[in-house]
Formats: C-alpha cells, structure tokens, sequence
C-alpha cells in the first residue's frame, strides 16, 4: 500500500508521553527510544482477533496508543486476526478458550473496520486479515515454526503453569498461538508490535520468529489495563463493558456508573487529558469534591472523541436533566422489532446488553424497568413489548414493535 508519508516527529516531550503514558512495559526501550529520535520510520503492528462483534474502551488503550504512533509520522499497521480466532488466544485465560468457527468470525467482522477507524487514520494505516498468509501455512512450516519453542517455555507461561499446577487441561493448541501471532510479525516486518500487558508473551513470541526468519527482532510496547465499570477486568458476560460504537447516552451513562477509584485511569487511558490535569482532579477529590462533578467531565471528553462535541454536548445535557427531573432522555437509542420475541433476545442482539448472562443478572436485581410506571421485569422470559426501558441505573432504550 501506498501513503503519503508524513513528516517523522522526533519532540522529546512526545516521545516521553508515547513512551510512558498508559505504558506497562516496554522492550526493548533502549533500543525503540532511539530509534523513536533517530527519525526512522517505523511499523507499528497491532493486532485483534474478532471474538466479539464489539471493540470496547479497554481495547481501544492499544488502538489510542498505534494513533500516537501514528501522529509522530509512523506507519499503523493493523492485522485484524480472522485465522489466529480459531486458534483462540489464550493470554490471561483461566481456562481453554474455545474455537469459533469461520461463520462466527465473519459475523463479528461487520463493522469492525469501522470501529478500529473511530481511533486511528485508516487513510493512512494498512489493514490486514491474518488469515491470507496464515490459512496458506502447510503443516511443515508449521513445525519449522514450532522448533522455535521449547514445551518447557510454554509450559513455564504464567497462565499454562497455573492450570497444569491445577490438573486443567491445556491443548497443544494453545501453543500454537503465539506462533501465529509471531508469524504476523514476520510477514509485516513490524519494527514495533504493541499490545496489552497480558500479551507479553505473544508480543515477545514475535522477537523469537523474526529472529529465525532474519529479520530484524520487533520493540515491544505493552499498556495497562482498564478495568470495567464494577472494578473487575472488562468482560461481556459481567456487563461492565464500554463499546467505542456504544450510543452518546448510553456510554455517557455508563461512564457516569464507574467506581470513583478508576476515574484517574480513565481519564489516563481513554481521554488526552494532561497528566498534571488528572492530578488536580485527584488533589480537588481528597479535597472534598463530589466525584461526580469529576466524572461528568470524563464522560463528556470520552463521548467526545468517539462521537464529537455536539453529541457530547447534548448527551450531558440528556444526563443531567434526566437525573435532575428523574425522567427519560430525549435522543434516547430506538430499537426497531419486527416480531414477537423474548425482551432479553432482543437487548443482546442490538448491543444494549452484552451477554444473555447479563440479562439474566439485571432480571435477578430487579434493574430492568418498563417506564413511565417503572414497573420492574421480573421474568426472563419476557416477551419484547413497545415503549420506553430504564437498564440499570442510568441507561434507557425505546422499543418500538413495526
């Protein structure tokens, strides 16, 4: 593909903020700090693999971080792993991730492109499916690239070691993983692979594969993670989930639900909000500042940069008198059902909830309403009926049967 290039910025202050902004880990950083003031340019790989139809905020930490790249005059080389899906990446994974099938990955591949183009320059990116050099691989270069690894380095990875100490079972399969992760690398030719703290070890794995095909061995940059609206890691069965291509009033509301103690993060990792700012916001908290006042401005900078100034505008408008008057928002989402079905069906399938588990939890609290009467859905098994929705606390939905 080709770019017009853009000039290679070498500032030291914004090399200092790539650098350590969010930033876990980085290796080797002696090598990418001079390379990132050499003026070279480089490629920088990122890669997610399509198990959901929805990039969330926590993914977007790394796709924030290739932008950043990418506005110093880097080359944002996103490989989207169709063919690593199957496999299942089992970084961070308690147990064996199961294999989707190629049916499942092209359903979650609709708009994909889309969301990833909500954060980075897709004018100026190159955008990859790893399955056009990976389903091609025949069995012997898959051996050749499993002589790279040893089963006592597999076997020694943090979450590999804690299951086999358990007795669980791991499948050669996940060993496979990081091998196809590392070949993406090689067929690239990644200067730098970023990727989320869990990741080390796959991001690494690609160091090891260049190195055997002779090229040479990528930096690697990994990010903190960002914890869901309750605390715990961001996952849709526990519905504490933020989808970048969620509605301005719904992610207005969800980040309004977040726990006071993660505000800091998340206007670290998700917003540009200077690092000197945030801990004013910290100092003004201890100081006997409402939380929420903190959050309305997170919210409203996160809305922002996903939807723009007008729509953040009104979704803190909706917000606030919507809290004030205990009503419903005005530009509320409107889902369109063209039959009886189940009420539950109906949220997961437009992305209002993320999992039927969700659903199932939200029934069992009593935080599902049907407005104006605020009458609680007590049955799961509700059939979908026309009006307006209260989900939670602070998310509201209109159904209309057509």
């Amino acid at each position: 593909m080709f770019f017009k290039k853009k000039t290679i910025i070498t500032d030291s202050n914004k090399i200092n903020d790539l650098l350590t902004r969010g930033v876990e880990d980085v290796f080797v950083k002696e090598s990418l700090e001079k390379k990132l003031r050499s003026g070279k340019r480089l490629r920088v790989k990122l890669g997610f693999d399509p198990t959901g139809s929805q990039i969330h905020i926590g993914n977007a930490v790394t796709l924030r971080k290739l932008k950043a790249f990418q506005d110093l005059g880097h080359e944002a080389v996103f490989i989207t792993g169709d063919f690593t899906a199957r496999i299942g990446d089992p970084s961070d994974k308690l147990s064996k991730r199961p294999m989707l099938n190629a049916s499942e990955i092209q359903k979650n591949l609709k708009t994909y492109k889309i969301q990833v183009g909500k954060i980075i320059d897709l004018s100026s990116a190159e955008f990859y499916f790893n399955s056009t050099w990976l389903s091609k691989l025949t069995f012997e270069k898959v051996a050749e690239l499993a002589e790279t690894f040893s089963v006592q380095q597999m076997s020694s990875r943090r979450n590999f070691k804690d299951r086999i100490d358990k007795g669980e079972e791991v499948s050669l399969r996940e060993f496979l993983y990081p091998l196809m992760q590392g070949y993406d690398s090689v067929m690239v030719e990644a200067d730098v692979e970023i990727g989320g703290f869990d990741q080390l070890f796959n991001v690494k794995a690609g160091r090891t594969i260049q190195k055997y095909f002779n090229q040479e061995e990528q930096d690697v940059l990994t990010t903190k993670m960002l914890l869901g609206t309750d605390g715990r890691k961001m996952s849709k069965s526990w519905g504490n989930v933020i989808n970048v291509g969620d509605e301005p009033a719904q992610m207005f509301g969800k980040i309004m639900s977040i726990k006071d103690e993660l505000i800091s993060d998340y206007l670290l990792l998700c917003t540009d909000t200077p690092e000197g700012e945030i801990q004013d916001f910290e100092s003004h908290i201890k100081n006997g500042t409402n939380p929420k006042d903190i959050k309305m401005i997170l919210a409203y900078r996160v809305v922002e940069i996903y939807h723009g100034e007008d729509m953040a505008t009104q979704a803190q408008f909706d917000f606030i008198e919507t809290f004030k008057k205990g009503g419903v928002p005005q530009n509320i989402q409107t889902i369109h059902v063209a039959k009886e079905t189940l009420l539950g069906d109906v949220l997961v399938e437009s992305n209002i909830l993320s999992s039927k588990s969700e659903w199932r939890r939200l029934v069992d609290e009593g935080a599902i309403a049907k407005l104006p009467e605020g009458r609680k859905i007590t049955d799961p098994y509700s059939k979908v009926e026309s009006g307006d929705f209260k989900i939670g606390k602070k998310r509201f939905i209109k159904i209309e049967i057509v």
